[in-house]
């Protein structure tokens, strides 16, 4: 399949995501490989790994538990140092905590927490669907886009930090909310890049050339 890195990509019912267009976009931009890791075991082998995810929080943090994916992650991500990339539910799940539809913890990577969208224009409706532009900041993620590009996006609640610093990207929807995050060797976005068309496999690119 190319002769980019390996890659794997968590199992679909951990998070009952569009998996299958992201594992597409991947290989598209020469990733070898592109498994769903349902066991640490697939974690330990791959030389990156990506953490995408719709749906509802705590049904997904639950499943990672229940699967033995949380302590798989952590060592292959936090302590081997493997960059990451998380897509949509995938950053907020890095959060310490979540308030959807009650308190829920969080895998705790990225001090900060996942809150409603504030939208204060009654004219722009929940969930946030559609494509609007990014602002990103100095992150090798956006080498090459055009200055803020246009994503796609689909979503309730987003990442609310609490070091600034982390905040890799921004969006305007009735206010301001964290776009992309980054710390070292994670990175995370709230759009997703395998429907962004071009602008996404960009992304995605940069993604497999990302070098630590």
């Amino acid at each position: 399949m190319g002769s980019g890195p390996v890659e794997s990509e968590l199992n679909r019912d951990c998070c009952g995501s569009g998996l299958w267009n992201g594992q597409l976009a991947l290989r598209r931009q020469g990733a070898r490989s592109g498994r769903r890791a349902s066991l640490g075991l697939d974690l330990r082998t791959a030389d990156r790994i990506v953490l995408p995810g719709q749906g509802a929080f705590r049904d997904c943090i639950a499943n990672l538990r229940a699967t033995g994916l949380v302590d798989a992650l952590t060592q292959e991500v936090r302590q081997n140092g493997k960059p990451f990339l998380g897509i949509c539910l995938g950053l907020q799940l890095l959060a310490d905590v979540s308030h959807e539809n009650g308190t829920f913890k969080g895998l705790g990577w990225l001090s900060g927490r996942v809150e409603r969208l504030t939208v204060n224009d009654p004219r722009l409706k929940l969930p946030h669907i559609g494509w609007n532009d990014v602002e990103f900041r100095n992150t090798p993620l956006a080498a090459g886009l055009k200055k803020n590009p246009i994503f796609y996006f689909d979503h309730s609640y987003h990442f609310v930090s609490d070091a600034p610093g982390l905040v890799a990207a921004s969006c305007e929807y009735g206010g301001t909310f964290a776009a992309a995050i980054q710390q070292d060797n994670v990175f995370a976005v709230q759009f997703h890049p395998e429907k962004s068309q071009e602008v996404g496999l960009g992304l995605l690119r940069n993604f497999l050339n990302w070098k630590i």
